[in-house]
């Protein structure tokens, strides 16, 4: 039976208009590849505290609202995993990789140069079709 994950994840975005985006560490599942920050929903959590808290462990950065964007259902061949995306437009503290993960702020229109995990793919088209 596959391992099912629900993941919290944030497409943030700064004033200018850039998305923050996180590399996996290589020893991590789809390591090397770039994605928008976030990480498990704990039980008894809900998707919104699991973003500010996988947020502030992660990047550093201090949510204060967030608008839910989409959800994905993807199929690996060793796991399941259920993406529940949301905006994040307000925010404070400096990003920076506290797992000592390399950060990027990348215009939008960019992004789609950056090598993502499967799941994450349709992530991108909305943002560069809607964004």
């Amino acid at each position: 039976m596959q391992k099912r994950i629900h993941v919290a994840v944030g497409v943030i975005i700064n004033q200018d208009r850039q998305i923050l985006l996180a590399k996996r560490l290589g020893h991590l599942h789809q390591g090397g590849k770039w994605e928008f920050p976030g990480g498990k929903v704990e039980t008894n959590e809900t998707v919104t505290e699991a973003l500010i808290r996988e947020l502030k462990e992660e990047v550093n950065l201090d949510v204060s609202h967030s608008t839910p964007f989409m959800d994905i259902i993807h199929d690996y061949p060793d796991k399941h995993v259920r993406l529940d995306i949301h905006l994040i437009t307000e925010f404070s503290n400096q990003a920076k990789g506290m797992e000592q993960q390399q950060i990027e702020w990348v215009p939008i229109h960019s992004i789609a140069e950056y090598d993502f995990p499967e799941a994450n793919k349709p992530i991108v088209e909305k943002i560069l079709a809607e964004l």
